[in-house]
């Protein structure tokens, strides 16, 4: 039975099922065209990301980009049902009994001119984290293990100004990037931080999750790539208590994660510690490499070191364009890591089609490390 397990797989995937995956180039929906098609259960994109999910197997799975819908029966609980529950390309159903949900700071109108071009228009880079309606590139957590709901923080709403020794944003005048007034009620996260634990095999583990904006479509005053280092730099001061007091959840309460916790860390974090893409690369090189991180074993695959054979790191990239920007990483107490891999087959295996063009699933691929419970 899953709750006995002493091993756990646990993933993240940048699934892309967000509206303006589905519609034509430039057009914006709402989060009803990712619910018309999860009621279908019958979309080629959608169907191969399931069955991706089914080859690997995982027992805990963060989802990026996937569409807030409040109503689990429209959302996810009708991608389980039409989705994971149904054998795909060949592979056996899967079940997810628990999930985790929240509303997230995408497409969250703010009433301030966010890039300053002049106009509020409360939507794309004027919400407080882009997007054209609330909930757009929004987080799943799906679970074969029980969540503790109650101890569930996120930090949807802490503000950017009270992380101490924030990274500024400056207009080329020196002056600053964003208003006073719109400086004091802006969050740090694009979408949220969560740290939501699980019970497995009667032990807690925390899964931390989060989704920091791409740190381009900006200027030369970078706002977005300062706040995507910010949003690392956040877990790296909530993995270190002595730093951490500063930090309060949507709840009040206030402090990080305590020493000798089990933890995983998931998310497409949009950053590379090996100098790929245009992210400011501090704060995610001293993540993963963080004395609380177990750094014995970084996903691979076939696929990412033959999309790039020129790179020897290539083959620890988990997106398309040639970066490694999804992440598992889990906590040295507590873990063994067994294995993992980046879902990414090389062009002769069966299963590249499910990942051979944007179209086919998505422009990231999954990533997983499967775990072996230790003792206390």
């Amino acid at each position: 039975m899953a709750n006995t397990a002493t091993e756990v797989r646990l993933a993240t995937f940048n699934v892309s099922m967000e509206s303006s995956n589905y519609l034509p180039p430039g057009a914006t929906g709402d989060n009803t065209v990712l619910a018309t098609i999860l009621v279908n259960g019958d979309n080629p994109q959608i169907k191969n990301i399931a069955a991706i999910i089914q080859r690997v197997r995982p027992d805990v799975l963060l989802l990026n980009e996937f569409d807030y819908i409040a109503m689990p029966e429209f959302g996810i609980q009708a991608f389980i049902k039409n989705y994971l529950n149904q054998a795909q390309q060949g592979s056996e159903p899967i079940d997810y009994p628990y999930f985790y949900y929240s509303t997230v700071n995408t497409g969250q109108p703010s009433p301030f001119d966010l890039d300053n071009n002049g106009k509020a228009t409360g939507v794309g880079a004027d919400a407080w984290g882009f997007g054209f309606y609330p909930g757009q590139y929004g987080m799943v957590i799906l679970s074969k293990y029980p969540i503790n709901t109650g101890q569930v923080r996120t930090f949807q709403h802490f503000k950017w100004q009270d992380m101490p020794n924030f990274m500024p944003t400056i207009k080329a005048d020196g002056s600053p990037w964003y208003s006073k007034a719109a400086w004091q009620q802006f969050p740090l996260s694009s979408k949220s931080h969560w740290d939501v634990p699980l019970l497995i095999n009667g032990k807690t583990v925390h899964i931390l999750a989060s989704h920091p904006t791409p740190p381009v479509f900006d200027g030369e005053e970078n706002r977005n790539g300062i706040r995507n280092h910010d949003e690392i730099r956040f877990w790296l001061d909530y993995l270190n208590p002595a730093e951490a007091g500063y930090i309060y959840d949507d709840n009040g309460k206030t402090g990080g994660l305590t020493d000798n916790s089990r933890f995983v860390l998931l998310g497409d974090l949009n950053a590379s510690a090996d100098g790929d893409g245009d992210a400011i690369s501090t704060a995610i090189k001293a993540l993963v490499s963080h004395h609380r991180i177990n750094q014995s074993f970084t996903p691979a695959s076939k696929g990412g070191a033959e999309n790039t054979p020129e790179l020897f790191h290539a083959k620890y990239h988990t997106a398309s364009w040639r970066m490694r920007a999804d992440y598992v990483l889990a906590s040295d107490f507590g873990f063994n890591i067994k294995d993992g891999g980046v879902f990414w087959p090389a062009k002769d295996d069966a299963d590249y089609p499910l990942v051979g063009s944007r179209g086919a699933s998505s422009d990231h691929k999954l990533v997983w490390l499967t775990l072996a419970l230790t003792a206390d």
